[in-house]
Parts: structure tokens; sequence; C-alpha cells
């Protein structure tokens, strides 16, 4: 009897991750049964890192009682939701199947009447959560089975894209609070919230991207890369440029001047620190730049992912965790995530 291949794959990754846990005798050739590039290092510590964030998860679905899921309760929670979906698990399957569906109930739980996804202020940046959350739960939506659950997601999904879309500027990007004006960072975490929710089959305004677009635009650099806001002008930012690469890329935008700019600021950045990125954003920007170069194409992927790959291994705590830039839930749901994106299991990620 055939089986489905992303099931296939599930077993075939459960079963070697237990056995590399146990030892690596008896593997043979297992690595060829892997994607370009996971080595069997890699499986381990995607599984350590994983491991982590399932301990770390409080019983109500969050991550509080960490200083960056205290801080900012459901970013964090989403982006570890995406660590495991990027995994393979679901709310009903896979290793982490607990953690996704707690994870999931809690997001759910905190959508407010507005459309709004947060947890009261998050310390004034309720628009990281809003998008992040927006993306982790349309990418949930369509793995998710249980109708009363999927029924919830819906409506939280419907009424999170009318807050974005009422949210946005006049110059058509978004900033910490809807409406309160745009800057570059909120603007892309917006967009990629939208684009998960597109590729769940919900309808986007056109319009909405059009600006969104627009407004990265007019961020433009002459340096061909996105400077943090178009009203405080500045240099060019390298984290903002890939994420505008990668927002850009899934908006279909693949061979527009900008994309194509945005690109070549990136691959010059790269080139000039010998292929390894030197930024006070270390997570955030390898999340998005992983994301560039793998939407790019195997040859600016073969160029990036083994040495970032081998970096990251070597970063991580003895309990699995990567401490990023505001603290171990965020670093390590970025490098897990970033560390899964050939086994290919998330529309938001592909290619």
């Amino acid at each position: 009897m055939l089986q489905h291949p992303e099931m296939s794959r599930r077993r075939l990754l459960a079963g070697l991750s237990a056995a590399l846990v146990g030892g690596v005798a008896g593997l043979l050739r297992a690595d060829d049964l892997l994607p370009k590039h996971i080595t069997k290092e890699t499986v381990v510590a995607v599984k350590k890192g994983l491991d982590f964030l399932a301990k770390a998860q409080a019983s109500d679905g969050s991550w509080h009682g960490h200083p960056d899921a205290d801080t900012y309760p459901v970013a964090m929670a989403a982006l570890a939701g995406m660590a495991f979906l990027a995994n393979g698990s679901t709310s009903t399957r896979g290793a982490y199947a607990d953690s996704v569906r707690k994870a999931t109930s809690y997001i759910v739980s905190r959508a407010q009447p507005t459309g709004l996804i947060a947890e009261g202020e998050e310390q004034g940046h309720p628009m990281y959560g809003h998008g992040f959350g927006l993306m982790f739960l349309a990418s949930a939506y369509g793995m998710e089975t249980r109708p009363e659950v999927r029924k919830k997601m819906e409506g939280v999904i419907k009424n999170a894209i009318q807050l974005t879309a009422k949210g946005q500027s006049n110059l058509g990007g978004w900033t910490y609070y809807p409406g309160g004006g745009d800057e570059g960072s909120v603007t892309v975490t917006q967009m990629q919230g939208l684009r998960a929710a597109h590729n769940a089959g919900f309808t986007i305004p056109k319009a909405t991207t059009e600006q969104a677009i627009r407004y990265l635009e007019l961020c433009k650099t002459p340096e061909g890369g996105i400077c943090y806001s178009y009203g405080s002008g500045g240099g060019t930012r390298l984290p903002i440029t890939a994420a505008a690469v990668c927002c850009l890329y899934s908006a279909g935008e693949y061979e527009s001047p900008l994309a194509e700019s945005c690109m070549n600021y990136v691959l010059e950045q790269f080139k000039s620190t010998n292929n390894e990125f030197r930024s006070g954003h270390y997570f955030y920007l390898h999340l998005y730049a992983s994301q560039a170069f793998y939407q790019a194409g195997d040859e600016r992927w073969d160029a990036y992912f083994p040495k970032a790959r081998d970096n990251l291994i070597k970063q991580q705590s003895g309990e699995g965790s990567w401490t990023g830039e505001v603290g171990p839930v965020f670093g390590t749901s970025l490098a897990c995530t970033l560390l899964q994106l050939p086994y290919k299991y998330l529309p938001i990620y592909q290619r």
C-alpha cells in the first residue's frame, strides 16, 4: 500500500531522530534519506532544541517564565509554534502535537474583540505578536482536523486580517500599534502573516498588499537595501532588507527591481564578511536571510546554509537552547526554524 509522502517522511525522521539520540551505530546509509545539507548533527541539534521548547512551555500554551516570552508572549508562542510546525508536527500528530495544540489554544485565546492578537500591550509592541500570531494560526489552519477548533481559528484569522488591513498607515506600512505609523520590521511581519493567510485560502485585500510593497519601495536606500522607516531615513538595515526579500518573494515579486536590489545588497554583505553575516540582530537576520537564500535557488542556498548551520550548532547550549537577542525562546525557535527549512513542511518558507 502506498504511503502519503508527508507521512513517510515523518516516520523516517522520527525513527532517525530516535536512533541518533541513542547513537549512530547501525544507521548505515541513513544520510542519503535526509534533505540536502541536513546532517545527523543537524537532526540531533533540532531535536534538542524542540525538546527544550516543549519542556519550557507553560500549561496554558505560552512560554511565560522566560524573559522574552514575558515581554512578548504572543510573538514568542507563535515563533515557537512555527518551529514545531516546521518539524512536521500538527495539533493531532507528530512528536510535538501536544505543544502545537497548546500553542494554538493560547494564541486563539489572546484574540481581542478588535481583531488584534496580543496579550495586553506586549510591552508597547502588540503588532509583532499580531503578525507572528496570524502567521502561525494561518500556517496551522490547513493542518487542523478538529472542526470546532478550526472554526475558532477561522474567525480569529479573518478578524486579524481585517485588523491588519485597517491598521495600515497612509504610506502602506505598519508600526507597533495599529494605525500608529510605519516602520520596516513590523511591516514585513504583517506581510508574512498576510501571505500565510493567503496560502491557507483566506482572501487578502489586494490594495493592502500593493500598498505594503509601495512602502518598501519608499524605504529603498541608495545602496539598494531598506532603511528602518520612511520617516526616519538613515542607512540601510541589513536584517530588514533580508526580511523585505522574503516578503517580496512571497508577494510574487521575484523579478521586481526592488527584490533584485535588496537581494544583491544582502549578497554583497554576505560575501564581504566571508560568508558570515555580522549583526547585532544575529538570529533575526538569519531567520530572514535563510529564507531569502533558500527561495533564491540552489546556488545561493548552497553557499549560505552549510556555514550558517555549523555556526548555529556550535552556539547551542547543553540543554538544547540558543540565546537569541531577547532570550532563549526567541533564539531557539528561530534556530530550529532555520535548520529545518529543507524539510519543506510550511508553504510560507518554501520556494
